[in-house]
């Protein structure tokens, strides 16, 4: 997701569903790519998800996850038979070529890593709005595998929208390409919220950054204790953490990528 922080300081996003996108959409398309991404998992990894039973059936749902790798977003598309709408930057400077394509087909809301889109929060909120899944990796960015702080965008969405939060664990994908059929798995956690945020300005900030933090605590539970990051229990896994934490998307150079 993108830098949502002016958004959580002017806070007068308000969804409306003419503004934004219509759920489901593409329906044919994205059939089709559900099952290619599915088969391409299968035959790639042993690929092995638990806590189905966690996902809702029906309503509003933010799915998010840890993000380590540019086939993160396949993971998602795999859990549910409910159509995920994305938040993201996709840009994939490390993917194989073949894969590029894909996420043009498929459709997303393109986040602009390191400023803002007004647009985009209000296309994912209407995605809520009519009871959609929209899927997002609060850390907005794939450039380490562990875990770093969050953006604010999961933060606030959850709050705007009052949808459950569905945290998702997703190990071993960075193998992908490197190594033959590496355990893949995805580990799906019991749903968080809904949340709210009663405060003004710097005493909202700090909800939504509570909010945010809470999000990364339960994604932390469902990886391996080496793969936690920031949110470790291991003082010395904290700081080799802290040592990749920071947003690079923010320098100049790198915005919108």
């Amino acid at each position: 997701m993108n830098d949502a922080g002016q958004a959580v300081r002017d806070h007068e996003v308000a969804p409306q569903i003419g503004s934004g996108v219509v759920y489901p959409r593409r329906r044919a398309m994205r059939w089709f790519l559900r099952k290619l991404a599915a088969l391409a998992l299968h035959l790639l990894g042993d690929v092995k998800v638990t806590g189905r039973e966690n996902l809702p059936k029906e309503g509003p749902v933010i799915l998010v996850a840890n993000h380590f790798h540019f086939a993160d977003p396949v993971a998602l598309l795999h859990l549910s038979r409910r159509q995920v709408e994305f938040v993201g930057g996709f840009r994939f400077p490390n993917a194989p070529a073949i894969v590029k394509f894909i996420p043009s087909l498929w459709g997303y809301l393109p986040a602009f890593r390191g400023g803002y889109s007004r647009s985009t929060l209000k296309g994912a909120a209407s995605v809520l709005e009519q009871g959609g899944v929209l899927g997002i990796f609060p850390e907005a960015g794939a450039w380490a595998d562990v875990l770093r702080p969050p953006r604010p965008g999961a933060a606030f969405l959850a709050v705007e929208s009052g949808a459950w939060v569905v945290p998702v664990g997703i190990d071993g994908f960075t193998l992908l390409f490197n190594k033959w059929r590496p355990r893949l798995e995805i580990r799906i956690g019991a749903p968080i919220g809904p949340f709210s945020a009663d405060g003004a300005g710097s005493e909202r900030r700090a909800e939504l950054d509570g909010i945010g933090q809470e999000i990364m605590l339960a994604i932390a539970q469902l990886l391996p204790p080496e793969r936690r990051g920031i949110y470790s229990e291991d003082a010395g896994l904290r700081e080799a953490a802290e040592a990749v934490a920071a947003y690079p998307f923010s320098e100049r150079g790198m915005r919108g990528m």
